[in-house]
């Protein structure tokens, strides 16, 4: 019993820093690379605790679950994380000097990595299920290619035999549910960014009517300019008519790029963003729909309002809060848009409007998947610009009262 005690703990340290990594880093490491040399460290710290409380048995025999972050780092990370994790383990377990188990543990890493590596590739490439029963598969090799070494190295022996055979099924029953679980929450990751682009997909087709209506009154103004300075009477205020022409093509185009930008896909990095300029940006696309409404956006927007994000989401985030504010005044009135900097670090953003309001149930509810306080809404696009916010360490404060209106104050950090 002391030993199956002694692999429980093993599971237990190589738990712990998978769940400590998916529960509180995967959402705020955006860069590729920082987050595959973060899982390096984080499958290299389970490695350590794994081996530094080992399962001992007989004279100077030694087990534990190593196996399992060396194996996922090594399918999850490709071939200079399996590098690293693999020259870890052998250095580690230098550290308690050169004995038959430190030849045993350099002979199963030379002969098991190069077919770990092998099938990464396929692993990579394959759906769940089939990835599932590659990790096993690698798994249950590893466990018995180490105990063939650990028998030829030491001795038959019926006791030792049994807890290599425990080591082995304890090996593959947590790979198999480690498998599906990271695969589970990969999958919900995936989800969370299928659902902002589908979010913001919806966004541009209620807004195309009135974009094409807003791009075409330019387009008419300069076609009637055209007109007049084909006239052979025109008088001399020419130049002034070319001028209005070219503004009103420009305004136009700028549309248009702002459209485009805010329908991109997003990239997951990072950059450092001008809060107060992309809340402009945003204003200028959506301040057509806005008319449209027989809706009136003030402004009163401060520079220098700097810090890091992605500014496609930060934008995405803005146009569902407005779009909501904007909707929620039936009969026209006024939104109040500010952003100023705060003493205590933060950027405050300000969205309030003279709409229907909420009560205090609704207010706790806002957010939620699927909860709208429109006929035809789904409640995913507040849900996703909450999740948005939160994203870059932010928060988002409602205030509310019933047929007087709402105030979103939105707290992003600043940078200097």
């Amino acid at each position: 019993m002391n030993i199956i005690k002694d692999f429980l703990l093993q599971l237990t340290l190589t738990i712990t820093p998978v769940f400590i990594y998916y529960t509180f880093i995967t959402e705020k490491i955006k860069s590729d690379k920082s987050r595959k040399v973060l899982f390096s460290i984080i499958w290299g710290i389970s490695i350590l605790l794994c081996m530094s409380f080992p399962v001992s048995f007989g004279q100077n025999a030694r087990l534990d679950l190593r196996i399992i972050p060396l194996l996922f780092g090594s399918l999850y990370g490709g071939l200079w994380p399996s590098i690293f994790l693999s020259a870890l383990i052998i250095f580690y377990r230098l550290h308690f000097g050169i004995s038959i188990g430190f030849y045993n543990t350099v002979l199963v890493l030379i002969l098991s990595l190069p077919v770990i590596l092998i099938f990464q590739k396929s692993f990579s490439r394959s759906k769940r299920d089939k990835r599932v029963k590659i990790a096993v598969s690698l798994s249950f090799y590893y466990s018995l290619f180490g105990l063939t070494i650990f028998i030829i190295l030491r001795g038959f022996s019926k006791n030792y035999l049994m807890v290599q055979m425990i080591e082995l099924i304890f090996a593959v029953i947590v790979t198999y549910f480690f498998t599906i679980l990271i695969e589970t929450i990969r999958e919900i990751h995936n989800l969370r960014v299928e659902m902002q682009n589908t979010e913001r997909l919806r966004v541009i087709s209620e807004l195309t009517s009135v974009f094409a209506h807003e791009i075409r009154n330019p387009m008419q103004a300069t076609r009637g300019f055209l007109q007049l300075l084909n006239d052979p009477d025109l008088p001399l205020n020419k130049k002034e008519y070319i001028k209005i022409s070219i503004e009103e093509l420009d305004r136009a185009n700028e549309i248009i790029n702002d459209f485009l930008s805010f329908g991109k896909p997003s990239v997951n990095n990072d950059e450092k963003v001008d809060v107060g300029y992309q809340l402009r940006r945003v204003v200028n696309i959506i301040q057509s729909y806005s008319l449209h409404h027989n809706v009136k956006i003030h402004t009163d927007i401060n520079e220098d309002c700097w810090m890091y994000a992605n500014h496609q989401k930060l934008n995405q985030s803005f146009i569902n809060i407005l779009k909501n504010a904007i909707e929620s005044m039936p009969n026209g009135g006024i939104v109040w848009i500010t952003c100023t900097s705060t003493d205590d670090g933060y950027i405050k953003i300000t969205i309030q409007d003279q709409g229907i309001g909420m009560t205090k149930k609704q207010i706790d509810r806002l957010g939620s998947p699927f909860y709208s306080l429109k006929e035809s809404g789904t409640g995913l696009g507040m849900m996703v610009s909450f999740q948005i916010v939160r994203s870059f360490k932010g928060k988002i404060q409602v205030n509310s009262e019933k047929d007087r209106g709402t105030e979103f104050i939105i707290l992003l950090p600043r940078i200097s």
